[in-house]
């Protein structure tokens, strides 16, 4: 071990040149300039995949409730991220509940069995709304 250290003294090595560690640096910010937005979006991308499976879920249940059922249909939702509540108009009575992902809002309503629309919009800034019609599911808050 002492001949070996002996004998780099004698070399004079003494490690990496300035230009090599400026190389390594600039490749690491390369990557990191890559990286990173990449990264940044797939939060964006996963609060519109939770909005998205929301309102497919609340869109599913009132067509189910519209193959036996005509009244028109409300939706509540009491928080973001809370239980949203699918009512009937009049009279009141409740169809169903179901729970939201957090961070999303619902809206929308349904007066008959071939005309309704539910919205879920997320609280993320950026993020796109989602909703379902008696057309299905679509971009936006217009439903298709």
């Amino acid at each position: 071990m002492i001949a070996r250290i002996q004998k780099s003294m004698k070399e004079k090595d003494q490690g990496f040149t300035l230009i090599e560690l400026l190389v390594v640096m600039i490749i690491i910010g390369i990557l990191a300039a890559i990286a990173i937005p990449v990264f940044l979006n797939q939060r964006k991308k996963a609060t519109e995949t939770s909005a998205k499976a929301d309102v497919t879920t609340i869109g599913k249940e009132a067509m189910s409730y519209y193959v036996d059922g005509t009244l028109g249909l409300t939706i509540a939702n009491p928080a973001a991220g809370g239980t949203w509540t699918l009512s009937t108009t009049t009279p009141v009575a409740v169809v169903t509940t179901g729970k939201l992902s957090p961070g999303n809002n619902v809206g929308g309503t349904a007066t008959t069995g071939t005309n309704f629309c539910f919205t879920v919009t997320p609280t993320l800034n950026g993020a796109q709304a989602w909703s379902y019609g008696q057309n299905g599911l679509g971009a936006g808050t217009t439903c298709p």
